[in-house]
């Protein structure tokens, strides 16, 4: 779990996250919620009103590259309730949702998958984020 610049996280995406990590502290997803939190611990904190718009916030879609095979994946980063892999709906608890949470175009993360494999990504764009399109209450 090693990126080049510090994570961003809105105030309300903090707020909402840490409920999920309590809620899901035990059972099959608790490791998924400690990789999560450890996340969250290390990122600069902001006023959603101020959050850049290329920074993966909550509900945003996002456009990533796995650097080692080159393939790009567009998905839009969700609460666990609201996941839809079928749907390119990836819950922030799933290993690559939480990833991507925080990141900004150009960033990359290499970031720990089951099974002790490792994945490397790269934000290529954000081309839908609430905070830049005004809906700071998704």
């Amino acid at each position: 779990m090693s990126t080049e610049q510090p994570l961003i996280v809105t105030e309300t995406d903090l707020e909402r996250l840490r409920q999920v990590i309590d809620h899901n502290g035990g059972g099959r997803t608790a490791e998924f919620a400690e990789m999560l939190d450890a996340e969250l611990s290390r990122a600069r904190i902001v006023a959603s009103e101020t959050v850049p718009p290329d920074v993966v916030t909550m509900n945003s879609t996002v456009v990533f590259e796995d650097e080692q095979s080159g393939e790009r994946r567009e998905v839009t980063l969700v609460y666990p309730r609201d996941a839809r892999t079928d749907d390119g709906r990836i819950s922030v608890l799933a290993p690559i949702g939480s990833a991507l949470i925080g990141l900004s175009v150009g960033q990359s993360i290499t970031w720990p998958l089951p099974g002790g494999r490792t994945k490397r990504l790269r934000i290529v764009a954000v081309p839908y984020q609430p905070e830049a399109a005004g809906h700071y209450h998704l």
